[in-house]
């Protein structure tokens, strides 16, 4: 049996393994403790399963977790108070930033400069200086640097962050200040930048080496305390945190290195939606969408791969902070189920980014909560049945919803209550969309030619619309889309991702050098699987993140052979390169020269060993008593049929409007929709006219 549990901002998703089943289960998240929602998720599925919550634990071989306690960490500023050492003349580092105003207001300069990721006040200098070419320009000053340490002692910090000049390619002064600190202040965590991400440009080298070491003590008291409640309830196998690429690392060694752990949770969901689109035979491009109560997170998937970006940011772009990291490419915004509607003073309807969360939730939960969200705008319109949320175990109140629109939308904007849920609807859907235009037309990719995986709690209520806005023909909704990215947990491989900065030209190549850097990685590589075992399957991938010379950014290039021998060897690297930039970027220059910049080996074992089974219908989940509802579609109410989702009869096609319901979501099929369920097990809607547009 194996469990994957996904933190969101509302929920908590379980999804369990066990043989050819899976088992769905969701309990609301706890802000201030996430380890309390995921013993109370166990407790459900305990529950449901007819299980005590250790005997369930005793059985689990394997325990796979995606979280976003980093992530909000980062964001809300709880992180660890940290120093930061760099090169003496360069403490400005995580002050200068990057330029860019992609995404601000070019003349709004009410925007304050952002504040840098740690105080300029505990930035401290070393005097020392590496070259380009890993000479030693200036030795350590080892006497300066003991003094550093005792004025660090005097702060009370809890980790250190150190970004040398050009340690990537020398990091000698690097591991010396390391073993300083730990001879001065062994309890002090430490980060050093050649680790953390070994790649080209200083300050996404700086920001993620002070983020790494600001997360450390954190992440090792969740992590650590995680470990600790669920061995003390009965579980002894494996503890597998998923990392921002996608992969799956040792809780312990996510502690070590937590800025492997930003934007977890969201990682998972892509990895879900290629394996639904995949067995579904819908092409080799997706566009993944995951809407949970808090945000709207969108992924791609190309030719059976999902693309990595270094173009990270926690926060707003250029006001937050950079990762500077390889991440999977996804987009968010604050638009989810719990997103706020709100009218402004100049009478504008706006929906989210603000989110009521778990805490107090959207007003129909009762909870406290009275301003109106998405989820109250879809339970006025009749496509939320009060009385089936989360299979019945939550009850909601239709009054209060209606109340809360009535009182922040419709009046103030002069609306019945049914017209002014509409309109939250309508742009919340905008919105989304724009998330996708973002992933998918700004870089080269016809939404036409894509099929959307709808997942997450939220996503059935607009998919269908959001489709039809982007003249996508097909949506995929996956049996256990309900928790995409729990179900996604489970596909993850056991990973890890090693880089080398070597900098060489494909008019001056270094062979010798560049194959060196490449048997280094082997070897790195090697040891990793010694350390897995052999009875695991295994896949490695060697890669280098290359650009036209004189360009700013780079794409990552799998590589066909390693090493690279002859100059056949290399033109073919030189002609991947070009036919995807050409894809990317809709151009390409054959005659230009290319810089390789970073290489770089994936390793991949693969803990499965048979396929990911199917959602289980064995009497545990509850069952929708409606088989009709009275809801609104294109401003008028009318009676439409409810299905329950397990119960659709393979290939049989149904005609929207309608509704589809699962214990865990509702899915809102608009008219002029076709839906069927197909052989993989997944619901497929076909809208009859893509072109047209959403109706308002």
């Amino acid at each position: 049996m194996r469990l994957a549990v996904d933190t969101g901002g509302t929920f908590t998703d379980l999804v369990i393994e066990d043989g050819d089943r899976l088992h769905l289960f969701k309990a609301p998240t706890t802000p201030a403790n996430p380890i309390d929602g995921i013993i109370d998720v166990i407790d459900v599925a305990a529950n449901g399963l007819s299980l005590s919550r250790q005997v369930l634990l005793q059985r689990t071989d394997l325990f796979v977790h995606g979280t976003t306690t980093a992530t909000n960490a980062v964001v809300t500023g709880r992180t660890a108070k940290t120093a930061f050492l760099t090169t003496a003349g360069h403490p400005d580092i995580l002050v200068l930033r990057e330029g860019g105003r992609i995404g601000l207001p070019l003349f709004d300069y009410s925007i304050e400069y952002p504040k840098p990721y740690l105080p300029r006040a505990l930035t401290f200098e070393i005097p020392e200086r590496v070259g380009p070419d890993g000479q030693v320009l200036l030795a350590l000053n080892e006497v300066v640097a003991r003094k550093v340490m005792e004025r660090i002692a005097s702060t009370g910090v809890e980790a250190i962050a150190v970004c040398l000049l050009w340690s990537i390619v020398n990091p000698d002064h690097e591991l010396r200040l390391e073993a300083l600190i730990k001879e001065r202040l062994p309890e002090v965590a430490v980060s050093l930048s050649h680790r953390v991400n070994p790649s080209l440009r200083e300050y996404r080298r700086a920001s993620a080496t002070a983020i790494d070491a600001s997360l450390k003590p954190i992440m090792g008291r969740y992590l650590g305390g995680l470990e600790s409640r669920l061995r003390q309830e009965g579980y002894n196998g494996r503890l597998l945190v998923v990392t921002s690429q996608g992969m799956m690392k040792d809780a312990a060694e996510v502690a070590a290195a937590p800025i492997h752990a930003l934007k977890s949770g969201p990682a998972m969901a892509p990895v879900a939606g290629r394996h639904f689109a995949t067995i579904a035979g819908l092409g080799d491009v997706a566009i993944v969408a995951d809407t949970g109560g808090t945000t709207y997170d969108v992924a791609l998937v190309r030719h059976g791969r999902i693309p990595e970006t270094r173009e990270t940011w926690i926060g707003r772009p250029y006001l937050g902070h950079m990762t500077g990291f390889p991440s999977i490419d996804i987009r968010s915004v604050g638009a989810g189920g719990g997103s706020i509607a709100r009218v402004d003073e100049a009478g504008l309807l706006h929906v989210g980014p603000d989110s009521a969360g778990a805490v107090p939730g959207p007003a129909c939960y009762g909870r406290g909560g009275d301003k109106p969200t998405v989820t109250d705008a879809a339970l006025t319109l009749g496509h939320i049945d009060p009385g089936f949320f989360l299979g019945g175990r939550m009850k909601l109140d239709l009054d209060l919803a209606r109340r809360a629109i009535d009182c922040h939308v419709a009046k103030p904007l002069d609306l019945s209550v049914e017209a002014a849920a509409a309109a939250i609807l309508v742009l919340v859907t905008e919105t989304m969309a724009g998330a996708i235009e973002d992933i998918t037309v700004n870089q080269g990719i016809d939404p036409r030619d894509a099929v959307l995986v709808g997942g997450g709690g939220a996503a059935g209520l607009n998919s269908v619309a959001i489709a039809r806005r982007l003249h996508c023909s097909r949506v995929l909704f996956p049996d256990a889309g309900a928790a995409l990215s729990a179900a996604g947990g489970l596909l993850c491989a056991l990973s890890e991702d090693f880089s080398e900065f070597r900098m060489a030209t494909s008019r001056q190549f270094d062979f010798a050098a560049v194959n060196a850097g490449l048997g280094r990685l082997q070897s790195r590589v090697d040891k990793f699987l010694t350390g897995v075992g052999t009875d695991v399957a295994s896949q490695v991938e060697f890669s280098v993140e290359a650009r036209y010379a004189q360009q700013i950014w780079e794409i990552k290039v799998p590589l066909r052979r390693v090493p690279v021998r002859s100059g056949e060897d290399l033109s073919a690297l030189v002609d991947d390169f070009h036919k995807l930039h050409r894809e990317i970027f809709a151009f390409d220059d054959p005659h230009g020269e290319i810089e390789f910049v970073n290489w770089r080996a994936l390793v991949a074992c693969e803990l499965r060993r048979q396929p990911l089974g199917r959602i289980g219908t064995n009497g545990h989940s509850a069952k929708s008593p409606a088989t009709g509802r009275r809801a609104w579609f294109a401003g008028q109410a009318r009676e439409v049929p409810v299905h329950e989702f397990d119960t659709l009869p393979v290939g049989r096609r149904h005609a929207g409007p309608a509704i589809v319901e699962t214990p865990f979501t509702t899915i809102v099929m608009e008219p002029q929709t076709e839906f069927w369920v197909d052989r993989s097990g997944g619901l497929i809607a076909e809208l009859e006219s893509a072109s047209e547009e959403v109706s308002s």
